[in-house]
């Protein structure tokens, strides 16, 4: 199994940075990619950034694209979102997630962390 356990949210101002912070750890030689997912109150869920575990490539949502960067620690297994210049419409839920050899369909995720709030003021 993988574990991932987020951190870092909390409430900041529009314009404000924040880092997330995701805790990799378990049967991590099997991890293909990593993601950052957010759902807002009443909202879908939605992919924000990915990176290839190997590759480390990188994806990102047009509307983060240019203020978000998703980048790995590869000493701690750790797994990071930057967030400059926040905005209200980030506010969010933030989920890390993880998937590995086992999963095979693109874009679908088999481990999650439990989610840290982002609260974002105008």
């Amino acid at each position: 199994q993988v574990r991932l356990v987020e951190s870092g949210g909390g409430l900041v101002q529009a314009g404000d940075s924040l880092r997330l912070s995701c805790v990799v750890s378990g049967r991590t030689d099997r991890i293909t990619s990593a993601a950052w997912f957010r759902q807002g109150p009443g909202k879908e869920r939605e992919l924000v950034a990915a990176i290839s575990w190997s590759s480390s490539s990188t994806f990102y949502a047009d509307s983060v694209k240019g203020r978000f960067t998703i980048f790995r620690d590869y000493r701690e297994n750790m797994v990071y979102l930057q967030m400059n210049n926040l905005k209200p419409e980030d506010a969010a839920v933030y989920y890390c997630a993880a998937k590995d050899s086992a999963e095979l369909i693109p874009n679908r995720y088999n481990y999650w962390g439990q989610g840290t709030q982002v609260t974002v003021s105008s």
